[in-house]
């Protein structure tokens, strides 16, 4: 399917019926500083722009305009970020995912057992809810603790990411 805009310097050109667009007496015309450009675009894009069209409220023509100057913001925002780092940055965040699901479950399994275990003895004056509430406390107050010491480890990144802060 094919889709045609305007862009700076374009022409009049007829509708899909054949006539001249209207034009109001002293009214810019939108399509003057407008050019044509004729693409090929897979049918389910056209569909997703005639959708954002529908629910922005706007021309298919508009709808495109804004999808073109968001992606070429996109490609001027990731300039100078090579793809290989995108990857990379990727590839460590799922490791940490995959660390924290491993670790996750046993440490609060461990946790439970521990604060069970302790209040079935009657080594302890609080219940196991309470016990557990401790320990998750002063877990936390460790990790973060923890996490701010490798944070200040850390070297400065080399290029920045849009978007991207460390706290």
């Amino acid at each position: 399917m094919e889709a045609r805009m305007f862009g700076a310097g374009g022409t009049k050109t007829r509708d899909r019926i054949g006539a001249l667009p209207a034009v109001r007496p002293g009214t810019p015309h939108i399509e003057d500083s407008l050019q044509w450009v004729t693409a090929r675009i897979p049918p389910a894009l056209v569909r997703e722009i005639e959708g954002h069209a529908k629910r922005a409220g706007v021309t298919r023509s508009e709808a495109i305009r804004e999808c073109l100057a968001v992606g070429m913001d996109t490609i001027r925002g990731r300039e100078g970020v090579p793809g290989g780092r995108v990857e990379e940055v990727l590839g460590a965040i799922e490791s940490v995912r995959v660390a924290v699901e491993l670790l996750g479950p046993p440490t609060l399994g461990t946790q439970r057992l521990l604060a069970h275990w302790a209040t079935r003895g009657g080594g302890v004056n609080v219940d196991e809810d309470e016990l557990l509430a401790e320990v998750r406390a002063v877990g936390a107050d460790e990790w973060e603790q923890t996490i701010s010491e490798a944070e200040r480890g850390l070297p400065e990144p080399s290029m920045s990411f849009p978007g991207l802060e460390r706290s």
